[in-house]
């Protein structure tokens, strides 16, 4: 048996691709805008976790939870993005004494802090630059920013970075709508394992 072969079958491979191309470009461009998307770490306040310039992916998918890596627009400047750790979510108490976290009365640890409090000479990591020297003892309601609550109010939360002498974080800026979070970080690396 014999094939004949035709200018119309050339026609219907290319089509074929061209259908392939297509689906594969749309399934990408909806998998980057709703649900993963590439982000570059710019600056230091979240030293020594992410690295400036290191380069990670954020899921739109799921909400943040306690202790996640957030992307957010930042209240304060226009164009810009940042990056911090959830700290505290809608209804908790938020509290540091000498470099102990406390939320809700309950005492965290803060392993990715390890390194940074290992290289501290003297003083606390953790302050609100309140005066000369940063109190290592403070709570929501004592931090200006955030307008004397005493618990985080519902539909926001408390961000610190990990590089707290030099973050602007919610001690700054205040509390983070969380309806504007971009994404948490998830990362492929070794960035986000300690």
């Amino acid at each position: 048996m014999r094939l004949k072969k035709t200018g119309r079958g050339k026609g219907k491979a290319i089509w074929g691709w061209v259908q392939v191309i297509l689906v594969a470009v749309v399934l990408s461009m909806a998998l980057r805008y709703f649900v993963i998307s590439p982000v570059t770490v710019f600056g230091d306040s979240m030293y020594p976790t992410l690295h400036d310039g290191e380069h990670l992916f954020i899921n739109k998918v799921t909400g943040p939870d306690r202790f996640d890596i957030i992307v957010f627009p930042a209240p304060d400047e226009k164009d810009t993005e940042y990056i911090k750790r959830v700290i505290g979510l809608p209804g908790d108490t938020v509290e540091y004494k000498q470099d102990q976290l406390y939320i809700n009365g309950k005492k965290y640890d803060e392993p990715y802090l390890d390194e940074a409090k290992k290289d501290l000479s003297n003083g606390y990591l953790t302050t609100l630059n309140d005066g000369a020297q940063g109190n290592p003892n403070f709570s929501l309601a004592t931090i200006p920013a955030c307008g004397g609550a005493t618990k985080v109010p519902e539909g926001k939360l408390f961000v610190l970075g990990d590089n707290r002498p030099i973050s602007k974080d919610s001690r700054y800026i205040g509390f983070i709508d969380e309806d504007k979070v971009l994404g948490k970080v998830i990362s492929f690396g070794k960035s986000l394992q300690k």
